[in-house]
Protein backbone atom coordinates (compact mmCIF):
# COMPACT_ATOMS: atom_id res chain seq x y z
CA UNK A 1 0.00 0.00 0.00
CA UNK A 2 1.39 3.39 -0.95
CA UNK A 3 1.90 6.02 1.74
CA UNK A 4 -0.82 8.19 0.20
CA UNK A 5 -3.27 5.26 0.13
CA UNK A 6 -2.44 4.50 3.76
CA UNK A 7 -2.99 8.12 4.85
CA UNK A 8 -6.23 8.37 2.88
CA UNK A 9 -7.63 5.12 4.27
CA UNK A 10 -6.70 5.95 7.87
CA UNK A 11 -8.07 9.48 7.60
CA UNK A 12 -11.34 8.31 6.05
CA UNK A 13 -11.81 5.70 8.75
CA UNK A 14 -10.89 8.06 11.58
CA UNK A 15 -13.26 10.77 10.34
CA UNK A 16 -16.22 8.38 10.12
CA UNK A 17 -18.70 8.78 12.97
CA UNK A 18 -18.22 6.18 15.66
CA UNK A 19 -18.30 5.71 19.41
CA UNK A 20 -14.97 7.40 20.20
CA UNK A 21 -15.67 10.35 17.90
CA UNK A 22 -19.09 10.74 19.49
CA UNK A 23 -17.52 10.97 22.94
CA UNK A 24 -14.97 13.52 21.72
CA UNK A 25 -17.76 15.59 20.18
CA UNK A 26 -19.78 15.50 23.40
CA UNK A 27 -16.68 16.48 25.39
CA UNK A 28 -16.23 19.44 23.06
CA UNK A 29 -19.89 20.41 23.32
CA UNK A 30 -19.90 20.23 27.10
CA UNK A 31 -16.42 21.50 27.96
CA UNK A 32 -14.87 23.06 24.85
CA UNK A 33 -11.67 22.14 23.07
CA UNK A 34 -9.79 22.00 26.36
CA UNK A 35 -11.97 19.12 27.53
CA UNK A 36 -11.36 17.29 24.25
CA UNK A 37 -7.60 17.92 24.41
CA UNK A 38 -7.43 16.39 27.90
CA UNK A 39 -8.90 13.17 26.47
CA UNK A 40 -6.32 12.82 23.66
CA UNK A 41 -3.93 10.63 25.70
CA UNK A 42 -6.78 8.26 26.57
CA UNK A 43 -7.85 7.90 22.93
CA UNK A 44 -4.31 7.42 21.72
CA UNK A 45 -3.56 4.88 24.47
CA UNK A 46 -6.78 3.04 23.62
CA UNK A 47 -5.88 2.72 19.96
CA UNK A 48 -2.31 1.65 20.74
CA UNK A 49 -3.52 -0.89 23.31
CA UNK A 50 -5.74 -2.45 20.67
CA UNK A 51 -3.69 -2.19 17.49
CA UNK A 52 -0.15 -2.99 18.61
CA UNK A 53 -0.96 -6.56 19.71
CA UNK A 54 -3.02 -6.97 16.52
CA UNK A 55 -0.07 -5.99 14.33
CA UNK A 56 2.12 -8.56 16.09
CA UNK A 57 -0.27 -11.48 16.62
CA UNK A 58 -3.76 -10.53 15.52
CA UNK A 59 -4.26 -12.29 12.21
CA UNK A 60 -2.80 -15.56 13.49
CA UNK A 61 -4.81 -15.49 16.73
CA UNK A 62 -8.10 -14.64 15.04
CA UNK A 63 -7.53 -17.43 12.50
CA UNK A 64 -6.81 -19.88 15.32
CA UNK A 65 -9.66 -18.65 17.56
CA UNK A 66 -12.44 -17.25 15.33
CA UNK A 67 -14.78 -17.01 18.31
CA UNK A 68 -12.49 -14.32 19.78
CA UNK A 69 -13.58 -11.94 17.03
CA UNK A 70 -17.23 -12.62 17.82
CA UNK A 71 -16.63 -12.13 21.54
CA UNK A 72 -14.86 -8.80 20.90
CA UNK A 73 -17.78 -7.57 18.79
CA UNK A 74 -20.33 -8.57 21.43
CA UNK A 75 -18.37 -6.86 24.21
CA UNK A 76 -17.99 -3.76 22.03
CA UNK A 77 -21.72 -3.71 21.24
CA UNK A 78 -22.68 -4.02 24.92
CA UNK A 79 -20.25 -1.25 25.90
CA UNK A 80 -21.50 1.09 23.16
CA UNK A 81 -25.12 0.49 24.22
CA UNK A 82 -24.12 1.23 27.82
CA UNK A 83 -22.60 4.52 26.61
CA UNK A 84 -25.77 5.32 24.66
CA UNK A 85 -27.94 4.84 27.75
CA UNK A 86 -25.56 6.89 29.94
CA UNK A 87 -25.47 9.68 27.38
CA UNK A 88 -29.28 9.72 27.11
CA UNK A 89 -29.58 10.10 30.88
CA UNK A 90 -26.83 12.74 31.16
CA UNK A 91 -28.19 16.17 32.14
CA UNK A 92 -28.07 18.83 29.45
CA UNK A 93 -26.15 21.20 31.69
CA UNK A 94 -22.70 22.23 30.47
CA UNK A 95 -21.76 23.44 33.96
CA UNK A 96 -22.19 19.89 35.19
CA UNK A 97 -18.77 18.86 33.83
CA UNK A 98 -18.06 17.18 30.52
CA UNK A 99 -19.48 13.80 31.59
CA UNK A 100 -16.93 12.14 29.31
CA UNK A 101 -14.08 10.59 31.27
CA UNK A 102 -10.66 9.46 30.10
CA UNK A 103 -11.54 5.93 31.23
CA UNK A 104 -14.64 5.86 29.03
CA UNK A 105 -12.72 7.19 26.04
CA UNK A 106 -9.93 4.65 26.59
CA UNK A 107 -12.24 1.63 26.90
CA UNK A 108 -14.44 2.78 24.03
CA UNK A 109 -11.38 3.15 21.81
CA UNK A 110 -9.94 -0.23 22.80
CA UNK A 111 -13.29 -1.82 21.86
CA UNK A 112 -13.74 0.31 18.72
CA UNK A 113 -14.13 -1.95 15.65
CA UNK A 114 -11.99 0.52 13.68
CA UNK A 115 -8.99 -0.64 15.72
CA UNK A 116 -9.29 -4.10 14.14
CA UNK A 117 -9.01 -2.58 10.67
CA UNK A 118 -6.05 -0.42 11.66
CA UNK A 119 -4.21 -3.30 13.33
CA UNK A 120 -5.03 -6.10 10.91
CA UNK A 121 -5.30 -4.35 7.55
CA UNK A 122 -3.84 -0.86 7.35
CA UNK A 123 -0.69 -0.91 9.46
CA UNK A 124 2.18 -3.02 8.13
CA UNK A 125 3.90 -5.72 10.14
CA UNK A 126 6.26 -4.44 12.84
CA UNK A 127 9.11 -6.06 10.87
CA UNK A 128 8.37 -3.75 7.91
CA UNK A 129 10.59 -0.65 7.71
CA UNK A 130 7.46 1.47 7.21
CA UNK A 131 5.84 0.34 10.46
CA UNK A 132 7.19 3.11 12.73
CA UNK A 133 6.70 6.00 10.27
CA UNK A 134 3.14 4.85 9.57
CA UNK A 135 2.40 4.32 13.25
CA UNK A 136 3.66 7.85 13.93
CA UNK A 137 1.47 9.25 11.12
CA UNK A 138 -1.48 7.28 12.51
CA UNK A 139 -0.95 8.79 15.98
CA UNK A 140 -0.81 12.32 14.56
CA UNK A 141 -4.01 11.72 12.57
CA UNK A 142 -5.78 10.34 15.66
CA UNK A 143 -5.03 13.53 17.57
CA UNK A 144 -6.00 15.85 14.71
CA UNK A 145 -9.28 14.06 14.04
CA UNK A 146 -10.13 13.91 17.75
CA UNK A 147 -9.72 17.68 17.98
CA UNK A 148 -11.84 18.13 14.84
CA UNK A 149 -14.63 16.15 16.51
CA UNK A 150 -14.18 18.15 19.71
CA UNK A 151 -14.37 21.35 17.65
CA UNK A 152 -17.49 20.12 15.91
CA UNK A 153 -19.03 19.46 19.31
CA UNK A 154 -18.07 22.94 20.46
CA UNK A 155 -19.63 24.47 17.33
CA UNK A 156 -22.96 22.90 18.23
CA UNK A 157 -23.01 25.27 21.20
CA UNK A 158 -22.32 28.45 19.18
CA UNK A 159 -24.92 31.18 19.49
CA UNK A 160 -27.83 31.14 21.86
CA UNK A 161 -28.78 27.48 22.17
CA UNK A 162 -27.88 26.93 25.77
CA UNK A 163 -28.60 23.76 27.65
CA UNK A 164 -31.51 22.80 25.40
CA UNK A 165 -29.25 22.49 22.36
CA UNK A 166 -26.69 20.56 24.39
CA UNK A 167 -29.39 18.12 25.48
CA UNK A 168 -30.48 17.67 21.84
CA UNK A 169 -26.88 17.02 20.75
CA UNK A 170 -26.47 14.46 23.56
CA UNK A 171 -29.72 12.73 22.61
CA UNK A 172 -28.75 12.59 18.94
CA UNK A 173 -25.35 11.17 19.90
CA UNK A 174 -27.05 8.65 22.18
CA UNK A 175 -29.30 7.48 19.35
CA UNK A 176 -26.29 7.21 17.04
CA UNK A 177 -24.41 5.06 19.58
CA UNK A 178 -27.46 2.81 19.96
CA UNK A 179 -27.56 2.37 16.17
CA UNK A 180 -23.84 1.47 16.16
CA UNK A 181 -24.43 -1.07 18.95
CA UNK A 182 -27.39 -2.68 17.19
CA UNK A 183 -25.41 -2.80 13.94
CA UNK A 184 -22.56 -4.62 15.70
CA UNK A 185 -24.94 -7.16 17.24
CA UNK A 186 -26.75 -7.65 13.93
CA UNK A 187 -23.42 -8.35 12.25
CA UNK A 188 -22.57 -10.96 14.90
CA UNK A 189 -25.95 -12.65 14.54
CA UNK A 190 -25.65 -12.83 10.74
CA UNK A 191 -22.16 -14.34 10.88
Amino acid sequence: MTYFAFLSAVLALLLAPGPTNTLMGIAGARGGLGASAKLLPAELAGYLTAILPLTWLGAELLARFPSASVALKVVAAVWVMFLAVRLWRMPGDAQNGSGVTAGRVYLTTVLNPKALIFGLVLLPSPADSQFLPRLFAFCIMVMVVAMLWGGFGRLTQAGDGGNRRLLLVQRAASIWLAVVSVTLITGVLRA
